[in-house]
């Protein structure tokens, strides 16, 4: 287990602010599924998911860049929640796996021209002898505005996206699962997302974020 509690590139675990936020966020018990949990929420809440947040900088997909930055997407979360965990003695690693979006926004499918979420990013925590699933990426207020209930995590069971939303309209669907990695595989991530989306690959990357952000900020 020593590669999946040690400090990574993207999983930076011995950063001073993810160190930090870990400590303030781990909770007063120590059985590590309750500190797993208490985690999990922290990630969940504190950075906003936000997927125009996207850049092809690898910096980008650290843990503590998304801290930093208060709003992120689903992979950097992922690495940000990984990272409090190894912190903390829990054995963490990074999922990576292709989702469909039957529930898309509009902005969304103008910038991906596509309903599929390739690369969706999650965490796999090893709690009492088996690694559990964690979802951290929507948080609570996103979830309300959806109409989408927000994913619990207990330490025991898969949190991973529900296939329906409230209402029982189908909201995502798990394509291809990739696997699970020590750390986000920088080369495979990029070249799997420019295989998928290639117009994002092109100069036009930050003008097409830059008007959706600035959309997102008059709505």
């Amino acid at each position: 287990m020593h590669q999946y509690l040690s400090p990574g590139r993207f999983i930076d675990s011995d950063h001073p602010a993810v160190v930090e936020f870990a400590e303030q966020h781990r909770g007063a018990s120590n059985d590590p599924r309750e500190q797993a949990m208490s985690l999990y929420y922290a990630v969940r809440e504190a950075v906003r998911y936000n997927p125009y947040t996207f850049s092809r900088d690898p910096q980008t997909l650290r843990g503590s860049y998304a801290l930093a930055a208060g709003e992120s997407y689903c992979v950097p979360k992922a690495t940000l929640l990984a990272g409090c965990a190894r912190h903390c003695g829990i054995p963490a690693r990074i999922g990576l796996a292709d989702v469909r979006n039957h529930l898309s926004t509009p902005r969304l499918l103008e910038l991906l021209k596509s309903d599929v979420f390739a690369m969706h990013g999650y965490t796999e925590l090893f709690l009492d002898g088996r690694w559990v699933k964690a979802t951290p990426a929507f948080n609570q207020q996103l979830c309300e505005l959806f109409n989408v209930a927000a994913l619990e995590f207990d330490g025991i069971n898969d949190s991973v996206f529900h296939p329906f939303n409230r209402d029982g309209a189908q909201l995502m669907e798990y394509l291809l699962d990739h696997g699970q990695f020590t750390d986000v595989p920088e080369t495979f991530f990029f070249e799997h997302l420019q295989k998928c989306y290639p117009h994002l690959f092109s100069e036009q990357l930050p003008v097409l974020l830059g008007d959706m952000q600035a959309d997102l900020s008059r709505t």
